[in-house]
């Protein structure tokens, strides 16, 4: 395990980790304590839940699931819990039947042109996945807003989760660290460490009716985030917006909202 992973060991997730120790483009690395990321919660324990809300002080969750994934899997234990504030920010799954664990392995016929519109250019594998990515920004730009300003909120932790913890949440937690002043190569790394568990994250995920059917037909590998596809995302929102910051301007984020994460991530 690499150090700036910072896995959060939990008995009822397997993809959680600290954003913190991830290296900023001015010398030093965020923050540790402010804003986590994982995989479902539905399965967290007694202990798990002692763990996030009594010592790492968890006060706010964000669900990034779709609200047919909520209503079969179920909100989860931190639900139940007075201190925990929860923020359902759906971003619309686009792959498979209730979510996006099958992003990285959509039909060949999808319609380039309305996945990625200002791309002219073949559907290749790469913008199979990014336009995936590009879909949340695309469909539900004021949820990715809102859930990047809870993340920044200072009175507690903040954790941001899907299904696997892999699209969704990569997705988010890249533009929080793009604003806080991470390096590329930084943000990447961080996004492709979620295949360190990614055998563990699928088990954990054909357990479930929910996701089986997206998941079974492939071989674990196909699921893997690879880091050409963080890197393609990036590609396009510096051509077309000048930057993800360009893109997160045009939809309502202001300095100040910058200010908010790069303070709770850096400061």
């Amino acid at each position: 395990m690499s150090e700036m992973t910072r896995w959060i060991e939990l008995e009822g997730a397997v993809n959680a980790r600290d954003l913190g120790g991830v290296a900023l483009g001015d010398g030093g690395v965020t923050k540790s304590g402010r804003i986590f990321r994982s995989d479902n919660l539905q399965g967290l324990t007694p202990r798990d839940v002692d763990l996030l809300v009594g010592e790492l002080k968890l006060r706010h969750v964000v669900d990034l699931r779709s609200t047919p994934e909520v209503t079969l899997e179920g909100p989860g234990p931190l639900t139940r819990v007075p201190e925990v504030r929860h923020h359902h920010l759906t971003l619309f799954a686009e792959g498979g039947r209730y979510t996006d664990v099958e992003a990285d392995t959509a039909p060949a016929g999808i319609d380039g042109e309305r996945v990625l519109p200002w791309a002219e250019r073949a559907l290749d594998e790469e913008l199979r996945v990014t336009g995936f990515y590009f879909g949340y920004l695309r469909d539900r730009p004021s949820a990715v807003i809102e859930a990047l300003r809870t993340m920044a909120l200072d009175d507690g932790a903040a954790l941001v989760h899907c299904a696997a913890g892999k699209d969704r949440t990569g997705v988010l937690c890249a533009l929080a660290l793009e604003v806080a002043g991470a390096t590329r190569e930084a943000i990447v790394a961080d996004y492709v460490a979620t295949g360190e568990r990614l055998e563990l994250i699928l088990e954990r995920l054909r357990a479930s009716e929910t996701y089986r059917g997206d998941l079974d037909s492939r071989p674990a590998d196909d699921h893997a985030p690879r880091a050409r596809y963080l890197e393609q995302f990036f590609r396009v929102l510096d051509e077309r917006f000048g930057g993800p910051r360009g893109w997160l301007a045009a939809n309502g984020w202001t300095a100040d909202d910058s200010a908010a994460m790069r303070a709770r991530l850096r400061d």
